[in-house]
């Protein structure tokens, strides 16, 4: 059950709640929000489209809650004119969608499929007709089933058949587009799809883990490479990246960091923007993969020039070796599932952390993202920061007021909200670069293994007849957007 936030009055700036109101945000400063592809699109066989991880995997029995699939989500594939519209009502200045790798390439290669194409085009057309900054993500979990029947994320060609999509994709919308996204989050497509086994493909293989780091990794230098010779226009490049929050428990927990820390966050950040692995990780998981797979100047070819770092944030996480005695936590905030997300660092203990929560079970805790932010900032101050996914799931109730119209009063969600803004506009004043906000996410979706149990949305989704209803934290969104100031609560 969700944990009900403490009722909110006027607070004062400097709230040690995170709960200020009032706050202005710079001009040129991008709201928006975020949404990807598996999760609303549907229509899975439609126009030419192939098979993806996700949709074997969520037709496999036991894989996702009740049994759900992607196969029809949100229906935004057929309702797009009207979500776009959507999108303008609450004056959203960007909005960060992904494109589905198999509606281009069914198989992952060969040629363009301009039905897939098309649809795209006529979504970036629809942005940019209402004055919406496209963020495009060409890789959001989606891999083409083909790919992954001949070794997926293991394979160093799919990192090469990914350099060939973004060129496609960048050819066809390379014109218009405001910000390339190449991957998001690739330890979830690492560790989850190949380490824990909780998402697509499914694999429990500590070494295939290990080897899909190094080949996103790669797949992203190459994706930005291709697209930089194709593009026409003056886009940012980017990738986005879950960055873990840690914080050390007891006399063993800066160790824990160090170990989890460098699997979650170090083989990704060092190679893309220093490049470079952190011998300390490779030396901790070197019984259970030699890298030869990282072959002579890949390092190279991951380190491209980033326009900004993409921030997805969530949570924060607690951690302590374990000393061998009773049962381990491994309350990591991920569903739980056979095999591990950590390889190499299996005496590490994930400890549960105090409420309040969201309806995923993780902690809410914008001092996190604050903490986040600023280290970012310290450590590579030339790189600017957009904040590319941050929302909540809450238990949502449609009620119908006096006028007979559909409401949804999701009060925590505005709360959170309102704290994580807080959050990064004292960033900002601390010298923090941070360009925008992605709101996670636009409408309630498809929440992977999960799949229609969260809803995330500040549009609520009736996932019997598709109606979108705008919650009272999309009102708020809007309000905010509007004024450019954190609102109160009315």
């Amino acid at each position: 059950m969700t944990q009900h936030l403490e009722e909110a009055g006027a607070q004062t700036a400097g709230d040690p709640d995170y709960r200020d109101e009032g706050l202005e945000f710079p001009p040129g400063f991008v709201f928006g929000s975020a949404t990807a592809s598996y999760q609303i699109e549907g229509a899975v066989e439609a126009d030419g489209r192939g098979p993806s991880i996700w949709d074997t995997f969520s037709h496999t029995a036991g894989k996702v809650w009740n049994g759900d699939t992607g196969d029809i989500a949100c229906d935004h594939y057929h309702r797009v004119e009207s979500d776009l519209d959507l999108m303008k009502q609450l004056g959203l200045e960007s909005y960060r969608f992904s494109i589905a790798w198999p509606r281009i390439q069914p198989t992952g290669r060969g040629p363009a499929n301009e039905a897939g194409l098309a649809f795209y085009e006529r979504l970036v057309d629809g942005l940019l007709a209402r004055n919406i900054k496209p963020i495009v993500t060409l890789y959001h979990w989606d891999l083409p089933q083909a790919l992954e029947d001949g070794g997926g994320w293991t394979n160093r060609e799919t990192a090469l058949a990914f350099g060939d999509y973004a060129r496609i994709v960048g050819e066809r919308l390379g014109d218009r587009v405001a910000v390339w996204t190449t991957l998001n989050e690739p330890w979830c497509s690492a560790y989850l799809g190949y380490g824990s086994g909780a998402h697509a493909p499914g694999r429990t293989e500590p070494a295939a883990a290990l080897a899909a780091v190094h080949h996103l990794n790669l797949a992203h230098g190459l994706a930005v490479s291709a697209l930089r010779e194709v593009v026409t226009n003056d886009p940012d490049f980017a990738i986005t990246l879950n960055l873990h929050v840690f914080r050390p428990d007891g006399d063993t927990g800066a160790e824990a960091v160090r170990r989890v820390d460098g699997l979650a966050n170090r083989l990704f950040l060092d190679p893309l923007l220093n490049g470079t692995y952190p011998e300390d990780v490779l030396a901790d998981t070197a019984g259970i993969t030699d890298w030869s797979f990282i072959q002579q100047g890949d390092l190279g070819i991951i380190r491209q020039p980033l326009d900004l770092l993409g921030v997805n944030y969530y949570s924060t996480t607690r951690v302590r070796m374990w000393d061998g005695n009773g049962e381990k936590q491994n309350a990591d905030g991920h569903k739980p599932s056979a095999g591990t997300a950590w390889p190499g660092a299996d005496d590490v203990e994930f400890l549960p952390q105090p409420g309040p929560y969201t309806e995923m079970g993780w902690n809410i805790d914008p001092s996190g993202l604050e903490d986040l932010l600023v280290s970012l900032h310290e450590r590579w101050p030339s790189v600017p920061l957009m904040i590319t996914e941050n929302g909540a799931a809450f238990s949502d109730v449609v009620e119908t007021d006096a006028d007979g119209q559909r409401r949804v009063h999701d009060f925590d969600r505005i709360d959170y909200l309102r704290r994580h803004f807080t959050a990064a506009h004292r960033a900002m004043s601390r010298g923090v670069d941070l360009r925008g906000y992605q709101v996670w996410s636009l409408m309630d979706n498809f929440e992977w293994g999960y799949g229609y149990s969260k809803r995330f949305g500040i549009v609520h989704v009736d996932y019997e007849t598709l109606e979108r209803t705008l919650k009272d934290s999309a009102r708020w969104y809007a309000r905010l957007i509007r004024e450019r100031r954190i609102p109160g609560l009315e």
